[in-house]
């Protein structure tokens, strides 16, 4: 998806439009915690008690679903990364942060597949989360905590590798945390 896009919701919507677009929310939560993020979304259409066209009018692609199912864990995400820069130096900022979003990536079975895709959704918490990873390198590279080279995008591949490694076995947390924290002893400017 295209950083060009639409916004996903541009209008306030109808009340009955309102209460499908929550349903279909509620469904998709429900079936993708299931099934993993890849699941049919004919079955969530289903679940919701709306037609296969109501959720593609809401939602026009898998990515829009799990970016509106996102938006408000990536805004907290986001915000608790901001409060944090007074009381962590930008390397360990950068780390934190990966590794949350990390974690968040394995939220859904199979979402950190599509993480890449659903950041540039047009959501305030893809918005935010995007911005935010980028913000942070940026201040990590300016206080030479990390290499000039490294992209967001860098990142992002680390992050899908990372919690899909993470999620073969064992605790998720942990994991993910050793794996980070592998790449940035790597990357760390010498």
């Amino acid at each position: 998806m295209s950083t060009d896009s639409p916004p996903i919701e541009e209008t306030p919507l109808r009340a009955d439009a309102a209460r499908n677009r929550e349903r279909i929310l509620e469904a998709a939560d429900e079936v993708f915690s299931e099934r993993g993020a890849d699941a049919s979304l004919d079955d969530i259409a289903r679940r919701a008690k709306v037609g296969i066209g109501t959720l593609y009018r809401r939602f026009p692609t898998r990515d829009a679903l799990l970016a509106a199912l996102c938006n408000d864990r990536l805004l907290a995400l986001s915000a608790r990364s901001r409060s944090r820069d007074d009381s962590m130096d930008p390397g360990a900022s950068v780390r934190a942060f990966t590794v949350e979003l990390a974690i968040h990536a394995g939220y859904y079975q199979g979402l950190a597949t599509m993480l890449g895709a659903v950041l540039q959704s047009d959501t305030a918490g893809c918005r935010a989360g995007r911005a935010e990873g980028i913000r942070l390198l940026e201040r990590a590279k300016k206080a030479k905590a990390i290499a000039e080279d490294v992209s967001f995008e860098d990142v992002l591949c680390v992050i899908t590798a990372t919690s899909l490694a993470a999620a073969q076995g064992g605790s998720l947390e942990p994991r993910v945390t050793h794996l980070v924290d592998l790449f940035f002893n790597g990357i760390k400017r010498r």
